[in-house]
This record gives C-alpha cells, structure tokens and sequence, in this order.
C-alpha cells in the first residue's frame, strides 16, 4: 500500500487537520508516513500545502517527486491547479468547488473548473454547502478528508478513529459532526463520480 498526497489550499481551511486525521488513521493501521509542511503566507487567506506519504513500507523522505502524486486533494480550487505538475496521469485530483477570493484579479470560476476538468480522474464537490447541511462550514475540510478516503486505502473505520483522535478533547458533539462532514463528503463524491462517467 501506498498513498503520495498534496494537500492544498489556503490559511484557514484546515489543511494540517486533514494531515492529521490521515495520519492518526494510518498509524492505527501500523502503517509508515511522513508529513511536510509549506505555510507560506498560513495567516487566513495565504497559500498552505502539506505533502502526506503514507505506506505499508519504510519511507525515506517527505517529499513527492514531480508525477509521483497520487492525489491532490485542495480545499480551494485554484490551490488545486498549483500542483498539477505533481500528479501522476492516474492520479486523482479532489477539490472543493468554493473558491476563496483572496486577490483582485481572481480568475474566472468557470476557467478554473475547464482546467481541473481535463484531469482525467476528478471530483468537484462543493464541500462547503455540504458541511453547512450535515455539521458547520467550518467542517468542510472534514469533507473533503471524506471525498478522499474513496481513494486510500486505508479503513474507513479507522480515518473515523483518526477523527477522534484529532478532536476529543473539543466534546462528543464536535467530534461526531466532524465524522458526519467526512462520511457526507464521502457520499458527495460517490455521486460525483456516478454522475459524471
């Protein structure tokens, strides 16, 4: 098993508790990773990316070569285009459809959906309204973890365990809305990809 990911998106969204869940999950199940993590400008609005490997076998670096992704996965649309380089030809490249207009000459929505179209392996979700509906829009990174999880492999079970792993401390109800928004996010992507064979 192994699983190359760039996670992408800006200041605020939540990309290291993405990391983190994966890693818990993956930990449970004994497996090796490694994480890096490039802020930039982190502060809300500012571009974040954090590379995740996660393998049945020892790995020696955090980094992910130039088309050896396996996924990106991007809470911001444009943050996904950013990497494309990564990607390997089959790779999946998952990403929230609400953009996050942090800069005056934003390009067009439309544009940006084109391009992520051409990716042979897709999915667009509008993790926000998704959130909004099953927990908080707070909870949209937790979405888009569950949009993914369709293709790691790892347990869905123990990406839950990962879950409440990362948020216990802040009470049953936040914990449970949380796994509420990755199973949501989740089905969102199974009827993504049902729709758009």
């Amino acid at each position: 098993m192994k699983s190359d990911i760039i996670l992408s998106g800006v200041g605020g969204q939540g990309i290291i508790s993405i990391a983190a869940a994966i890693g818990e999950a993956a930990l449970i199940n004994d497996l090796h990773m490694k994480q890096a993590e490039v802020h930039g400008m982190s502060q809300r609005g500012g571009a974040v990316q954090s590379t995740l490997r996660v393998s049945s076998k020892p790995i020696a670096s955090d980094l992910i070569a130039y088309g050896a992704a396996d996924m990106i996965l991007s809470v911001e649309p444009m943050e996904s285009l950013r990497y494309l380089n990564y990607l390997k030809p089959e790779g999946w490249l998952i990403t929230n459809a609400v953009p996050f207009v942090n800069i005056d000459d934003y390009p067009n929505i439309e544009t940006i959906y084109a391009e992520i179209r051409k990716i042979k392996n897709h999915v667009i979700i509008d993790a926000d309204e998704i959130a909004g509906k099953v927990a908080t829009k707070r909870a949209s990174n937790m979405v888009m973890l569950g949009a993914a999880t369709l293709f790691i492999d790892i347990p869905l079970e123990s990406v839950k365990e990962g879950i409440r792993q990362i948020f216990g401390k802040k009470g049953e109800a936040m914990t449970q809305s949380n796994i509420d928004a990755m199973l949501a996010g989740r089905e969102a992507a199974e009827l993504y990809m049902k729709q758009n064979r």
